[in-house]
């Protein structure tokens, strides 16, 4: 068996390889994860929960909440406090406690980064917050950024960037929250924000995500299986799931007494 977390680039560069043995694989690859946020949410804490999922480690996570979905009739409101709070996110060395969002892991990767926010800016996206290189002697860093004005059809809203960088679309009806959610290569996880048990669960069942967060986001247990649908990648990690995948079945059959019913008699 070969277990790979990575790109999903190289995810199918590795399953090719393994295919030259019939080696099982596992597969926890890339995510373009989205958080819905509907008017009657407690927008406070979706507000955080959307700080969070976008900026925590530096954004180099396959499951950050790098797009953020919300509702028209709330978007200025709940995107001044998410502003807000992201003005509050200290930046820098990751060895002091007070710091939030660390280095990013190297200058080519910052200009990837700064390049997916440059042409998603030339599409007609707007940088809402940061958007800036950070000097530093010590390290390659990024402001956090809040791009609005983005469409699915930009590339930030369909590739995973793996940086500080949160995508902002909205929408008017939940049938447009699910096509926005679901129209991504990727479906590793999701979340939703709404008081409502009904709009939580049709969002829930309705997202190709391997994972949906109810009211939280980047919460887990080690009982509950986690991985991805579409290009997120295959098999589960955690839980009963994960000890399967590790198994090879085997079975071994006994016959007591004379046997019966003689083929050739």
């Amino acid at each position: 068996m070969v277990s790979f977390t990575g790109s999903t680039r190289v995810g199918k560069v590795t399953m090719a390889s393994a295919a030259n043995a019939l080696k099982k694989v596992s597969m926890e690859l890339g995510g373009k994860n989205g958080q819905i946020v509907f008017p009657d949410a407690d927008l406070e804490a979706a507000a955080d929960a959307a700080v969070f999922g976008g900026f925590f480690n530096a954004g180099e996570c396959c499951n950050a909440g790098s797009r953020l979905i919300v509702h028209e009739a709330i978007a200025d409101d709940f995107l001044d406090a998410v502003k807000a709070l992201t003005a509050r996110v200290t930046v820098g060395d990751p060895l002091d406690d007070r710091t939030k969002v660390g280095a990013m892991i190297s200058s080519e990767h910052l200009s990837k980064v700064t390049g997916y926010v440059a042409a998603a800016a030339n599409d007609g996206s707007s940088v809402y917050s940061g958007g800036k290189q950070i000097a530093s002697s010590a390290g390659q860093y990024l402001d956090p950024t809040i791009l609005r004005g983005v469409t699915e059809d930009m590339a930030i809203a369909r590739e995973e960037v793996f940086g500080p960088v949160l995508s902002v679309l909205t929408f008017g009806s939940i049938e447009e929250a699910l096509r926005i959610a679901n129209n991504t290569p990727y479906g590793l996880s999701a979340g939703v924000w709404s008081a409502s048990i009904d709009t939580c669960m049709s969002v829930a069942r309705s997202v190709r995500s391997g994972t949906v967060w109810v009211n939280t986001f980047m919460e887990g247990y080690p009982e509950l299986p986690f991985g991805g649908y579409k290009q997120s990648g295959l098999g589960r990690e955690l839980g009963k799931r994960a000890v399967e995948d590790y198994t090879e079945e085997k079975t071994i059959q006994f016959h007591r007494g004379q046997r019966t019913g003689w083929w050739v008699g």
